[in-house]
């Protein structure tokens, strides 16, 4: 596909200049962060230097899989009225929403199924905005040139991942099929905030309380401790001591890591208010570490009367929140349950004391229930070519999607939250 090619579109009586780019750096920064700030939920992994960082860095390029493509929709002044990423994908990987059986059944009756298309942030299954615009006749003219695009690509799908709710409205309405995933989320009080770990633990059942408080004493009978290290206070020698860490856990499970070296490097020139590091350390010396990406979203349950925060570039007000998100992990040595304490315990603890809305733990992983993350639905949305294979997975998540409300009541009858809380 040719770079930047513009075509122009028409959606009633909007008319739009739509340009693709294969090089991020031609869009504009600030235009880009600037309508992601518009959006029903931004993240900083949709940030222009991140999905930037992810390209430059070798981790998302066409060597591995991930063929950048940025779609742009300008109106008549120049004005970026929409945006969104694509990447046409050689494989599955990386994006937490599996799709092996649709592969593999296009493969069995002689079809192609990559290079497909995918609407999402590479390796990073959080929840969040995909499709900016600035309403929703431009997301609508997005989303129309998006399968616009993959028609004239000749992929056999498009897949947009982890969506926000604008997001998923205007793919439904625009015929594709939602799918849904169960994840696991803390939340804080609204009206009371917790004041402290122990506060928050007498929400939980005593069975729950009592696991909680005898693995995080194991982690310190250990002679093992946390400390947590924020934006600036992240130097060169402690990213290569986290990615020491996070490139051993991939290499134990046989595999490869996503991201390379320098990508972590970008972000930390370009996000470092972003980023919050935790470092497990005994006798003076660093054992394992765990990521934490911090944001600002807006507020789910209305303005916080006087409530705003300093959180790095500028002093948010109350109407947003403050949220938290569970990235990577590693150790060099093995202790037990710290795990829990470094991704999941010393995290919450912060996010208390802090006065964080939200801490999303990731996909999968049934074991968060214990830690007192919730379930909550996610979503993504999906367009198959073939009309045939299109309604075989229609029939086949209709089913699937009685199993996910199923497996989440199940969950929600085991939360660890005391019956009278």
């Amino acid at each position: 596909m040719e770079s930047s090619k513009e075509k122009r579109i028409v959606v009633g009586v909007d008319d739009y200049v739509t340009q693709v780019h294969d090089d991020l750096s031609t869009v504009d920064a600030e235009a880009w962060n600037a309508l992601l700030a518009q959006q029903d939920h931004p993240t900083p992994f949709m940030r222009h230097e991140y999905l930037a960082a992810l390209t430059a860095s070798g981790s998302a390029t066409t060597a591995t899989g991930w063929t950048p493509r940025f779609l742009t929709l300008h109106d008549h002044t120049g004005q970026l009225q929409a945006a969104c990423p694509l990447y046409l994908k050689s494989h599955s990987r990386g994006e937490y929403v599996f799709d092996w059986a649709w592969a593999d059944a296009h493969h069995r009756h002689g079809l192609a199924y990559f290079p497909k298309g995918v609407v999402a942030v590479p390796f990073t299954p959080t929840p969040g905005s995909r499709l900016l615009a600035r309403d929703a006749s431009s997301r609508q003219a997005l989303l129309e040139r998006l399968l616009q695009t993959c028609s004239d690509l000749g992929l056999s799908s498009l897949h947009l991942l982890f969506g926000g709710e604008a997001d998923l409205s205007a793919a439904q309405g625009a015929g594709l099929m939602l799918r849904h995933t169960v994840q696991f989320h803390w939340r804080n009080r609204t009206q009371r905030p917790y004041t402290d770990f122990e506060d928050f633990l007498a929400t939980l059942s005593q069975d729950k309380r009592k696991k909680i408080r005898q693995e995080r004493r194991k982690v310190r009978s250990a002679g093992v401790t946390l400390r947590p290290l924020r934006g600036q206070e992240i130097g060169p020698q402690d990213w290569d001591f986290f990615y020491r860490c996070y490139e051993r856990t991939y290499l134990e499970h046989g595999n490869p890591p996503y991201l390379q070296r320098d990508f972590f490097t970008k972000i930390a020139e370009e996000q470092a208010e972003n980023w919050l590091l935790f470092l497990a350390e005994r006798d003076g010396q660093a054992i394992a570490s765990s990521l934490i990406a911090l944001g600002e979203v807006p507020d789910e349950d209305g303005p916080a009367a006087g409530n705003t925060r300093e959180t790095g570039r500028a002093t948010t007000s109350s109407a947003t929140r403050a949220v938290a998100w569970g990235r990577y992990w590693g150790a060099l040595e093995r202790v037990d349950c710290l795990h829990f304490e470094a991704c999941y315990y010393a995290p919450l603890e912060w996010c208390i004391a802090h006065r964080m809305q939200r801490f999303e733990g990731g996909a999968q992983g049934e074991h968060k229930l214990a830690r007192a993350l919730l379930p909550v639905q996610t979503s993504s949305a999906h367009w198959l070519a073939q009309p045939d294979f299109a309604r075989a997975v229609q029939q086949f998540l209709e089913v699937e999607g009685e199993h996910i409300d199923r497996y989440l009541d199940e969950l929600t009858q085991h939360s660890p939250l005391r019956q009278d809380s």
